[in-house]
């Protein structure tokens, strides 16, 4: 695999040496790109002679290589480590004004950073709003580790062991291909219902698990249809930039059973993580309905909505999976469980992925926790992280019950 190792200013640089051993022990091609700042901790020789590849950290550098974008384009992966909270803001932004800002935006291949800076630079509000950003374009965000730091500081910021760091990227780089040769439609987001031309009824769903989903699942080589209703702003980006996922935008839930529909027949995998409103008003009003023709009160008779999980059930194909999801606001544990258990059953899926939901629980949140319960009503996993490492663990329940060739 063709890894890039980013290196920005900080002490923890040091460790990257190990990591890039590592890395090229096990075979990997590997390609250090270190800022400026780093090299004034390690130096350019050290790099070159460890990746066994020259170094440099200007985009002015083999210019008839288009060397500023082709080393992105090539990565399989990419890691950043130590990455600073200064590269953490300026990859947050989209800055581009060295050679690794250029190849981080000129890859679609997963990234990796391992931060590494004091503690309250770490637990700074814009330090979490960058890292809470950068998760929900997809990017791994591993540690950092809470311990010894420069200057004698104890606490969250140091940089997480190149051997911890390196059994995660093995994980990630085994998986870059046990998709391929599927195709995965992934429903995302939640739909809106019109009452009129200004008012809908919905949800909280921001789509970042349903496109977390489609990117773990094209990053690990399937070719992805992502269809999504509404989502927060900026969520949908990475997920468009990225070359096997097609992105088809729909509103109301009849326009996403039509768009699931049409891409269902030619689907592997079916995965319905989008929010669908159960009901929608029965006769939408052409025009805004305002208090002073209603008197202050206004009824809605509501219909429900086309049941489409069950219908991708009842007209799937030969050894087509399909997934459900149920988001539950049911606390005790037990009870969670038998709920999903009755659900599953009900909609006949392969999988049923339930979590918890509530106020400040599931939906709008960055992190997520999920349980598979697969056809024989077995719990088959359960997966608790950001929602990008819990896409991951849904696909390796998904792999684990489909038959292999």
């Amino acid at each position: 695999m063709y890894v890039i190792v980013g290196v920005t200013g900080g002490i923890a640089a040091y460790k990257t040496v190990q990591l890039v051993r590592l890395l090229v022990l096990d075979g990997h091609e590997v390609h250090v790109i270190p800022t400026d700042d780093a090299v004034r901790f390690v130096g350019i020789p050290t790099w070159e002679a460890i990746s066994r590849n020259p170094v440099t950290t200007s985009v002015h550098d083999d210019v008839a290589k288009v060397r500023h974008v082709a080393l992105g384009q090539a990565a399989d992966l990419v890691v950043v480590a130590p990455a600073t909270a200064n590269f953490l803001a300026k990859m947050a932004a989209g800055l581009a004004d060295d050679l690794l800002g250029t190849s981080l935006l000129a890859t679609t291949a997963p990234v990796v950073v391992a931060p590494s800076m004091h503690t309250e630079m770490w637990r700074h509000p814009a330090t979490v709003h960058n890292v809470e950003l950068l998760r929900a374009r997809g990017v791994h965000v591993v540690g950092p580790e809470d311990g010894p730091l420069t200057g004698g500081d104890v606490g969250p910021g140091r940089m997480t062991e190149p051997d911890r760091l390196h059994a995660h990227l093995a994980s990630m780089l085994s998986k870059r291909s046990d998709l391929s040769g599927t195709r995965v439609v992934v429903s995302a987001g939640g739909t809106r219902e019109p009452i009129d031309p200004v008012r809908y009824i919905g949800n909280r769903s921001s789509g970042r698990q349903g496109v977390a989903v489609a990117l773990a699942a094209a990053e690990r080589g399937a070719q992805v249809t992502l269809v999504i209703a509404h989502a927060d702003a900026g969520i949908v980006e990475s997920a468009r930039s990225h070359p096997r996922i097609d992105v088809d935008h729909v509103g109301t839930a009849a326009e996403l059973a039509a768009s699931v529909g049409a891409h269902a027949a030619d689907a592997d995998v079916i995965v319905m993580a989008a929010a669908v409103a159960d009901y929608r008003v029965d006769e939408a009003s052409e025009r805004k309905l305002s208090k002073e023709e209603t008197d202050g009160e206004l009824t809605l008779r509501l219909v429900a909505t086309t049941d489409i999980l069950a219908q991708l059930v009842r007209e799937r194909r030969p050894a087509q999976t399909i997934v459900g999801f149920a988001a539950e606001t049911e606390t005790d544990a037990a009870a969670l469980l038998e709920r999903a258990r009755r659900k599953r059953r009900r909609k006949g899926v392969d999988i049923l992925a339930v979590n918890e939901v509530g106020w400040n629980k599931g939906f709008e949140a960055p992190d997520n926790t999920l349980t598979f319960i697969a056809g024989d009503d077995a719990v088959i996993g359960t997966a608790t992280g950001t929602k990008r490492e819990v896409a991951d663990a849904l696909w390796d329940a998904v792999l684990d019950i489909r038959p292999t060739a």
